[in-house]
């Protein structure tokens, strides 16, 4: 298990257990692992998703973007839920919590 901070500073967990269903579900990311958590503490945004989880986006080129769904439990406690890419960023009907600098 490592642990990536969020931009409130909540230690967000990448287990085992949620790392194989990234893998298995998404394996374009099998490569990024490093990178998924690199997102967390460094994203290009931040977009609110469904039920509280949180969604750290990242850029990787103009049409390939990584999105890492997580939930911060608590101030001390956060977790991972998946990690995808997507083609396009998309932001005229989302909630943006928090942007990098452009």
């Amino acid at each position: 298990m490592d642990i990536a901070y969020s931009k409130n500073n909540v230690p967000i967990r990448l287990t085992t257990e949620r790392w194989l269903h990234i893998v298995e579900n998404h394996d374009e990311v099998a490569g990024y692992y490093d990178e998924v958590l690199q997102a967390i503490e460094d994203p290009d945004y931040i977009i609110e998703g469904y039920k509280g989880s949180l969604i750290a986006l990242k850029k990787f080129g103009e049409e390939k973007i990584l999105q890492i769904v997580y939930r911060e439990v608590s101030a001390a406690d956060g977790f991972i839920i998946t990690a995808f890419f997507t083609k396009k960023l998309k932001l005229e009907d989302e909630v943006i919590i928090w942007q990098g600098q452009a």
